[in-house]
């Protein structure tokens, strides 16, 4: 089953949808069917949950065409039942720039907001008593469906400023942060922040909102995972692929057969294998295709990947260390003038990154 459906692109930008917002769907549905709702209450609320998250496209979009002018690649935007997700290649480690980046999801709400205010005749409702508004606003019309969708606009921007990291407003707060002290410190006491608020959503989640526990856990993990990858990248800085890749790695040839690259695991830490032929990286053998063909008689030409990426030893670690855990494989052989050198993964990457923060201290 594939996990997402392509709604197409835009400015080289994959807008998808996750299978799980087929959930959101049914349960408008089922909600409105178990409260006695017509067949025009059920699509004004589906039509208007699909209005919402075309918002969500656009507040993304914002992030994504801003990252792009300080050449920033966004590969997709994601829409998931509990918002949008632009996958950022990453941020400007620029403050400034990421302060740009950042703040341009909410200013697009706000800017659809302001452009409802002008459409809407906002001060209506506003002069309407409790009983009056509450009728005014069940009718299914278009001025209630335009004056909803400004309200979420500016729920959205307000959501999105609250200093929750990694949420939009956690990273305004590390990027103003970050002008006046480095960018690991500042990560620190955002992701500190952040993981506060988060223990606060889930106290008000467990007695109130069990929506909010997603938020919670989705705020608390993702602050403690980007605090730490800054701390990795900070260690990281100015060291290339040579210092840490494996040189005494096992290579293959095509045509050896699976059992001994079994018996290779089974005798050896190694489970990643690069395959040579005539001197030459014609593929790569990843752990879990040779688990899954371990019981066959095959060759390793049979089973190898050949659509493989290689890396430079002069490449920044950096970049290494993004492209390791941004890619669904994680072993990359280091080639150099079309010769093999070793290979990387993320165990060894590891590795280094923890010999060079006890060096730091």
């Amino acid at each position: 089953m594939r996990s997402n459906l392509n709604l197409g692109s835009i400015s080289g930008i994959k807008i998808k949808v996750h299978w799980t917002f087929l959930f959101l769907i049914v349960w408008i549905i089922f909600v409105e069917l178990k409260r006695g709702g017509t067949t025009e209450s059920i699509l004004f609320n589906i039509t208007f949950v699909l209005a919402v998250f075309f918002c969500v496209v656009l507040h993304e979009l914002g992030h994504a065409l801003t990252a792009k002018s300080f050449g920033i690649v966004t590969k997709k935007i994601t829409l998931l039942p509990i918002g949008g997700m632009a996958s950022l290649d990453s941020l400007p480690e620029s403050p400034k720039q990421e302060l740009l980046v950042v703040i341009a999801g909410p200013l697009v709400n706000l800017a659809i907001a302001l452009l409802l205010y002008i459409i809407v005749p906002v001060q209506d409702y506003m002069h309407l008593n409790f009983t009056e508004s509450f009728e005014a606003l069940m009718s299914f019309t278009l001025q209630n469906f335009l004056f909803y969708l400004f309200i979420v606009n500016i729920g959205l921007v307000v959501f999105n400023i609250i200093p929750a990291f990694p949420m939009d407003g956690g990273r305004i707060l590390r990027a103003l942060l970050a002008m006046r002290m480095s960018r690991v410190k500042a990560t620190q006491i955002a992701s500190s922040i952040g993981q506060f608020i988060a223990a606060l959503f889930l106290l008000i989640g467990l007695l109130y909102n069990p929506f909010l526990i997603f938020i919670a856990l989705f705020v608390f993990l993702g602050a403690y995972g980007e605090n730490k990858m800054v701390q990795h990248l900070a260690l990281l800085k100015g060291h290339t692929v040579d210092e840490a890749m494996m040189i005494n790695i096992t290579v293959f040839d095509p045509k050896d057969s699976i059992d001994i690259v079994v018996n290779k695991i089974i005798s050896s830490t190694e489970n990643n294998f690069v395959v040579i032929e005539n001197h030459a990286v014609v593929g790569v053998l990843y752990h879990q295709n040779i688990i899954d063909h371990s019981n066959k008689n095959v060759l390793v030409k049979d089973i190898m990947t050949v659509n493989f990426k290689t890396v430079k030893s002069t490449d920044d670690l950096k970049k290494v260390y993004r492209l390791i855990y941004g890619d669904k494989k994680s072993f990359f052989p280091v080639v150099e003038n079309g010769k093999l050198l070793g290979a990387i993964d993320a165990t060894n990457l590891n590795e280094y990154i923890l010999l060079q923060s006890k060096l730091a201290y």
